[in-house]
Parts: C-alpha cells; sequence; structure tokens
C-alpha cells in the first residue's frame, strides 16, 4: 500500500512539474522587447533604438563553471559591453537543467513520458521556451544576451542541442583556490563537506571534469577561459573571447568597476558571494591565498585527489604553481577552436 501511494504522489509530483515548465515556458519563443535605446549604454557610438526578438537561434552565451573560478568577474566584464547584457544569476536555470537530466537517466521515467505523449520533443520545445523566458525578462533587452549560472554549464551538451547557435564560456580555475574560496567564505553546495578539503577537491575534480569534456565535445562553440590567465593579461584575453564570441571589441570590457550600478552598465546582487570582489578592478590579488591553509596529507596526495589539475595544466604538486608562465598550447587560439588537445603544465 504504502509503494502504490508513494509511486502516486512521485507521479503527482512529476505531472505538475511537466505542467509548470509547459506553462511558464509557452509565450517566450515569440517574446519581442521593444523600446530599448541601447545605444546610451556607455554612451555607445551610433545610438539608435532596437527592436530585438528572441527565439530558438538567438545567439545565447553561457558562462558557467566551478563555483569560485570567476564567472561573476567574467559576467561583469562582459555586462559592461554595450550590447550585452548578463545579468545576477537566475539560480533556477541550473534547478530546472537538473531535472530534466533526472528525467532523462531514468529509463522508467522516459517511458512514462513517452507514453504520455511528452515526448523528447516536447519536452526541449518547452525547456528552450522556459529558459528564454528566464534569460529574456530578467533585465534588459540587449543584441547580445547571457547567462551566468556556474552549474548550468553541467548540462553544456543538452544547452547546446536546444540552441544551436548559443556559445559557452568555460571558466576554470586552479581547484585548490576554488576550494579554498568556497571554504574559507563558507560557500554551501548540496553533497560538499566545507569541514573537508579532501572532501570538496575531490568533488571539484568530478565536477569540472564534467564540465571540460562537454566543452570538448561542442568543439568551435565552447572556449575554455583561465582565470589566471583572465586577470593577469585581460586585454588578450577578451579580445580572444570577443572574437570567438563575434562580439566587436570595447575597451568598456576592461573598466567594469566604473560601470557597477549606472543605467546600462553592471548590476550586481546583494547576495551572491563574489559581489564584495568584483566591485574592485581586474586584479590577481587572489590567486594563491590558498597557500599555507590546505592540510600537509591532502597536498601530498593531490594528484590522486584531484587529477584535472594535471589535465587543465596545473602542477598538483607546486604550492603555489607558477601562474605567470606562458599560457598552455591551444587556449583560445582560434574562433574556430577544434578538440583540444591534452594541455601541457605550465607550472
Amino acid at each position: 500500500m504504502m509503494g502504490k501511494l508513494k509511486q502516486n504522489v512521485l507521479l503527482g509530483c512529476l505531472a505538475l512539474s511537466s505542467i509548470s515548465v509547459l506553462y511558464l515556458g509557452r509565450h517566450a519563443m515569440e517574446c519581442s522587447h521593444r523600446g530599448s535605446d541601447l545605444g546610451h549604454r556607455h554612451d555607445s557610438p551610433g545610438s539608435r533604438n532596437l527592436s530585438v526578438s528572441y527565439g530558438k537561434d538567438t545567439p545565447l552565451i553561457f558562462i558557467g563553471g566551478f563555483p569560485r573560478s570567476g564567472t561573476t568577474l567574467m559576467r561583469a566584464m562582459m555586462d559592461a559591453h554595450p550590447l550585452v547584457r548578463c545579468g545576477e544569476e537566475t539560480r533556477v536555470i541550473p534547478r530546472i537543467l537538473a531535472m530534466k537530466q533526472t528525467w532523462s537517466r531514468s529509463g522508467r521515467e522516459k517511458m512514462r513520458l513517452d507514453e504520455a505523449g511528452v515526448t523528447d520533443d516536447v519536452l526541449d520545445s518547452a525547456m528552450r521556451a522556459f529558459l528564454l523566458e528566464i534569460i529574456v525578462r530578467h533585465g534588459e533587452p540587449a543584441p547580445f544576451l547571457c547567462n551566468k549560472d556556474p552549474f548550468a554549464l553541467k548540462s553544456l551538451s543538452y544547452l547546446a542541442k536546444i540552441f544551436p547557435r548559443a556559445k559557452f564560456i568555460l571558466m576554470i580555475r586552479d581547484g585548490r583556490a576554488s576550494v579554498h574560496s568556497m571554504i574559507s567564505r563558507k560557500v554551501t553546495i548540496a553533497g560538499f563537506d566545507l569541514d573537508s578539503y579532501r572532501d570538496c577537491l575531490t568533488k571539484w575534480s568530478r565536477a569540472i571534469e564534467s564540465m571540460y569534456e562537454q566543452c570538448l565535445e561542442a568543439a568551435g562553440r565552447c572556449l575554455p577561459v583561465r582565470y589566471e590567465l583572465l586577470v593577469m593579461h585581460p586585454e588578450r584575453w577578451m579580445r580572444r573571447l570577443l572574437d570567438f564570441l563575434d562580439v566587436p571589441w570595447n575597451d568598456a570590457v576592461l573598466h567594469h568597476e566604473e560601470l557597477i550600478g549606472k543605467a546600462g552598465g553592471v548590476s550586481l546582487s546583494k547576495v551572491e558571494r563574489s559581489t564584495d570582489q568584483v566591485i574592485r578592478p581586474v586584479n590577481a590579488d587572489a590567486l594563491s591565498k590558498w597557500v599555507g591553509h590546505i592540510p600537509e596529507d591532502v597536498l601530498k596526495d593531490m594528484p590522486l585527489i584531484a587529477p584535472m589539475l594535471a589535465r587543465l595544466g596545473y602542477d598538483p604538486l607546486a604550492n603555489p604553481p607558477n601562474y605567470a608562465k606562458p599560457e598552455p598550447q591551444g587556449w583560445g587560439s582560434s574562433r574556430r577552436l577544434q578538440r583540444f588537445p591534452e594541455i601541457p603544465s605550465p607550472s
């Protein structure tokens, strides 16, 4: 009896979730936002009123990566561009994507959905509409819209499927720095033990591996950007990035701090943990703050705990690595990226 009741409850929840996605998203494919005087942003030349429409083929930009890897800095720099609007984290986007993944991974659920007529095409259309509704309407219109929700790129392959013209920026940072920042600033992530560097570094390696593999598979549409190189060489990397995105160059991306809180500039959330850091100009102050804080037994086992460090070009036994050495070969050198080779260690 209890088993039957539990099954009915689960089916009810699934139905409600599906209806919510379909209902909330159904109007987004035709949404058109008008009356945007985008030219006023940062006194951009050639100002004019724009009528911007969004749909399946909108060239969206998705920024993601492991939390504390520079995703907020990247989106602030992008938001400084007069033609780009990212905005704050939505929080809902990675959650709805995780729900879709759960349905897809369960053979039983997929069978039930198919039998109910809720096919992959139906779900994809509903998901696309729902995500567009959130991205388009949580900020002002712009020719280039981007979304920054770090863990959204855990579903990079799916996003690439439902948005065929979207491009992706995968922020990568030394996992030891990301984990130390997460622990020291008490940034809670479900399933991570903030009392254990070993646990957090192990899970960092798994999470970034999944996102990195999907970035490789999206050859030509995903650019990995290493945080350390971005803060040491901001103009070089922002030029590469904007070229990759087919967005014209604008010096404003190098001075995002001057546009915080200004109309058409960079809007920051009071509850995002990185807000107090991105109000400053781009700087390299945080590169090695993790040194001296990770337990010796964890440092000794680092190659086994976090194998992605070496794969991403960091020396797992150097404390700290020499981040100033030349950048890894093949990172962002072409707007038409092919499958990246294994990256030699820069440390």
